[in-house]
C-alpha cells in the first residue's frame, strides 16, 4: 500500500531507483515466550488506561525478533482491536525519521552546511516582524538540528494562525529566549523552521522528498503524511478536541500547529506502522555499520556525525536531531553510551543501540482521550529493560 507516487527529482540523488532496502528477515517464532515479561508490562498498562493501544517492533542482527500488538483503539469494549497494519500518529518521532534524515542526505550531496546561518536560507527569519535581533544571525542548521539556537521550546500559534503561511510566520518572528548556542531546550519552534530550510534547499516539499528518498528505497509503504479520508477510521485516535477542533482526532495529525501547516512539517505529522519504523532503524543500523553502497541510503560517517551527542552546550544530551540517554532515560538503563533515539508526544518512541545492533520500536496513543496520562513515562523504561534483560539471557 502506497500513499505517495514518486515525485520529481529536484536534489541530485544517488540513484534511488536502483536502491534496495536492507533486508530484514522475520524471527518472532518464539517471541511470546522470550518477551513475556516485556509484554506483561504492556498488557498492565494498557489494564491501568495510560494508554489503549500499543504496537511493537524489535530488530536484532539484522532479524526482526518481535512484532506485537496489543490493545484497542479506546478503552471501549466495541473499540477496534489494533492490529500490526495499525498506523500510529507518530507525533516528534517525525523529527528523526523525516526532518534529520532529509538533512543527512543534504549534507551528503554537500548542499547543507551544518555551521552556514539559517538566514541565508530563511532571511525571513531576521526581519521586522521578529523585532530586528541582530543574534539571529548566530542561529546555524547545526543549533536548530541540535535545539540550542535560542528559539522557545513550544507556542500555541494555532490560536492565531488560520493558514500554513500565517503559522510559518508567527514560527519566524518568535522571539529568541536565550543567546544562540548558549543553552540546549528542546524546541518545535525550531524544527518548524529547520523543515522550511530543508525544503528551500531541496526546492521540493518535505512529504515528497521524503517519499523518493527514503519511505520508497526502505520498502516503508504505511508510512505517510496527511493520510486518506477514507483511511481514518483506521487508525487509532489520539484525542477528543473540545477547545480547538471540536471533534474526535482520528487520522489527522494531533499536534495543531501541524495540522494548520496541512498536516506536512518539519516537527509532526507522519503516520507509520511499528514495522516500517523497524525498518528505517534497521536502515541506520546497517548503513552506520556499512551496507552496501547500492542499498545504503547514507554512508556510516554521516550517521556518526549526526548521532553523536555534541559537545556544546554544556550538558546537553542532544545529537543532531536525535537524543541520547541521560540519567535517567526513558531508554531505561541498559541502553549503550553511542545509543539515540527519540520521543513523541502521543506516546511513540524509537531508541537503537549500534553496540548491540538493536533497536526498540514502541507505538502508542496515550493522549486518548486527553493529554493528561503521564503513566507512560514510568512505562517505557520498564519496558526497554525488559527487552534487553530478555535478549542478554
Amino acid at each position: 500500500m502506497m500513499f505517495f507516487p514518486v515525485g520529481g527529482n529536484s536534489v541530485t540523488s544517488r540513484s534511488t531507483q536502483t536502491n534496495s532496502a536492507p533486508p530484514l528477515a522475520h524471527d518472532c517464532e518464539n517471541q511470546e515466550q522470550r518477551f513475556s515479561a516485556a509484554f506483561s508490562i504492556l498488557e498492565a498498562a494498557i489494564s491501568a488506561r495510560a494508554f489503549p493501544a500499543a504496537s511493537i517492533a524489535i530488530t536484532r542482527h539484522e532479524r526482526l525478533t518481535a512484532l506485537k500488538t496489543l490493545g484497542h483503539f479506546t478503552y471501549e469494549a466495541d473499540s477496534p482491536a489494533a492490529a500490526a497494519s495499525t498506523l500510529f500518529d507518530l507525533a516528534s518521532v517525525t523529527k528523526v525519521v523525516v526532518t534529520t534524515t532529509m538533512a543527512m542526505i543534504l549534507y551528503e550531496r554537500g548542499l547543507l552546511e551544518l555551521d552556514a546561518p539559517i538566514i541565508g536560507t530563511v532571511p525571513e527569519f531576521l526581519s521586522d516582524s521578529s523585532g530586528g535581533d541582530l543574534r539571529r544571525r548566530d542561529v546555524t542548521f547545526r543549533m536548530l538540528l541540535a535545539h540550542s539556537s535560542g528559539l522557545p521550546a513550544y507556542e500555541k500559534l494555532f490560536l492565531r494562525a488560520r493558514s500554513r503561511d500565517e503559522l510559518l510566520r508567527a514560527a519566524l518572528a518568535k522571539p529568541l529566549t536565550t543567546d544562540p548556542g548558549s543553552h540546549a531546550e528542546y524546541s518545535d519552534i525550531g524544527f518548524i523552521i529547520l523543515g522550511m530550510g530543508l525544503e528551500r534547499i531541496a526546492e521540493e516539499s518535505i512529504d515528497e522528498f521524503c517519499q523518493r528518498e527514503i519511505f520508497g528505497p526502505l520498502a516503508m509503504t504505511h508510512t505517510t503524511f496527511d493520510t486518506p479520508a477514507a483511511m481514518h477510521d483506521q487508525i487509532p485516535p489520539t484525542a477528543d478536541d473540545r477547545t480547538f477542533r471540536h471533534r474526535i482526532i482520528q487520522g489527522e495529525v494531533q499536534d495543531e500547529n501541524a495540522f494548520v501547516l496541512g498536516g506536512i512539517a518539519g516537527h509532526a505529522g507522519l503516520f507509520s506502522t511499528a514495522e516500517d519504523v523497524a525498518r528505517f532503524a534497521h536502515a541506520m543500523l546497517q548503513c552506520g555499520a556499512g551496507t552496501p553502497a547500492r542499498e545504503a541510503i547514507l554512508r556510516p560517517e554521516t550517521i556518526a556525525l549526526f548521532t553523536r551527542r555534541e559537545s556544546v552546550p554544556a550538558g546537553t544530551s542532544r545529537a543532531l536531531g536525535w537524543d541520547t540517554p541521560s540519567t535517567p532515560s526513558q531508554s531505561g538503563m541498559f541502553f549503550g553510551p553511542h545509543s539515540y533515539g527519540h520521543l513523541g508526544y502521543t506516546g511513540t518512541s524509537l531508541w537503537i543501540d549500534p553496540d548491540r545492533q538493536l533497536s526498540i520500536t514502541l507505538l502508542t496513543n496515550r493522549t486518548w482521550p486527553d493529554c493528561a496520562n503521564q503513566a507512560i513515562k514510568q512505562v517505557r523504561p520498564k519496558f526497554h529493560d525488559a527487552v534487553i534483560e530478555a535478549l542478554d539471557r
